[in-house]
């Protein structure tokens, strides 16, 4: 049984079917299958209006103000939101349809951005970099960590970065790159933030990459794409909140350093190898991952396999409370 795939797409999540299999009720479960901060930050009270009042300019502007701040997004960039950084993927099809050709996405990856060139027309997957109009790079990378140099960004028509797990290193990120022609970075609100179900996410770059031409006929804006009302209120407000407190992300920081230690030092004790990761993930190496996803889950918890690999399973981080849960199924 793998993690959850959806009409054909492999990830983590389906807990459903964990329970179906395994039984329990989902209270029972400690899903690691996710990258997902386990200590989400902490949704306080919310104004009525943000319920009852259609999302306004002012709240938008307030929300990618604080984005600007945090993120440090040169003034030369644009930032649009939207109802996840799931939304804005869906949607990179738009900001290269003048250009017909291959699109390089170094795997393996996370297979959501080859899903919508898939069915955009005058675009293939291509195993050529040299031979292709756009480039993806997840960095770090899922399920690996691996970080992608700068040397190898841009000089195509489209580069897209998936910075959805860096916000764990904010040195690690290529934000100064969002002012470079052809070049948009995508950031995702759910997996540092821990608030997934409050579908957030980011597009960073400049206006006319945003809004590609092709030659007199205008094409549609990722914003225009997007609608009015792309991201919800509580979503607005939220969002602004935790973005402008960086006194809990540097906090988090150090706590997710320290449970990622903690997990590695757990499985290598068990005969695992790490071979990569993030502080929200790691990836081991073991020598029948299926067997150890199935002996996981009698005890109740949900890893991730891949298709790909008969040897890597991937862990995300127990919540404070339920290492011993972990400990118990291992």
């Amino acid at each position: 049984m793998t993690g959850g795939g959806v009409h054909g797409r492999d990830h983590g999540g389906g807990l459903d079917a964990a329970v179906a299999a395994y039984g329990g009720t989902r209270a029972d479960w400690l899903d690691l299958s996710t990258g997902i901060n386990p200590v989400p930050y902490l949704v306080e009270q919310i104004t009525p209006e943000a319920w009852t009042a259609l999302p306004d300019r002012g709240a938008m502007d307030r929300l990618l103000g604080a984005a600007r701040t945090f993120w440090k997004v040169p003034k030369g960039a644009d930032i649009v939101a939207a109802n996840g950084a799931s939304a804005l993927i869906a949607r990179m099809p738009l900001m290269i349809r003048p250009y017909v050709g291959g699109i390089h996405i170094p795997g393996p990856t996370y297979n959501e951005h080859a899903a919508p060139f898939a069915t955009s027309g005058g675009h293939w997957i291509s195993e050529d970099p040299e031979d292709s109009v756009a480039h993806i790079y997840v960095h770090p990378n899922n399920p690996d960590g691996r970080l992608w140099d700068a040397t190898v960004m841009g000089g195509r028509p489209l580069t897209v970065i998936d910075e959805s797990f860096c916000d764990i290193s904010p040195a690690d990120s290529h934000i100064a790159l969002s002012e470079d022609r052809g070049i948009i970075l995508l950031k995702s609100f759910g997996k540092f933030w821990g608030l997934a179900g409050l579908r957030l996410g980011f597009a960073i770059g400049r206006p006319e990459t945003l809004a590609p031409m092709d030659l007199d006929l205008p094409l549609t804006s990722m914003s225009d794409a997007l609608g009015p009302w792309a991201v919800s209120g509580p979503a607005l407000e939220i969002g602004t909140k935790a973005l402008s407190d960086h006194a809990w992300a540097d906090a988090t920081r150090k706590r997710l350093a320290v449970d990622a230690d903690r997990l590695d030092r757990i499985m290598i004790a068990k005969g695992a190898r790490v071979v990569g990761g993030t502080t929200l993930f790691r990836l081991y190496d073991l020598d029948d991952a299926a067997a150890w996803q199935d002996r996981l889950a009698r005890g109740h918890v949900w890893s991730r396999i891949f298709p790909y690999s008969r040897t890597w399973l991937r862990l995300g981080l127990p919540h404070p409370d339920r290492w011993d849960q972990l400990e118990a199924a291992l």
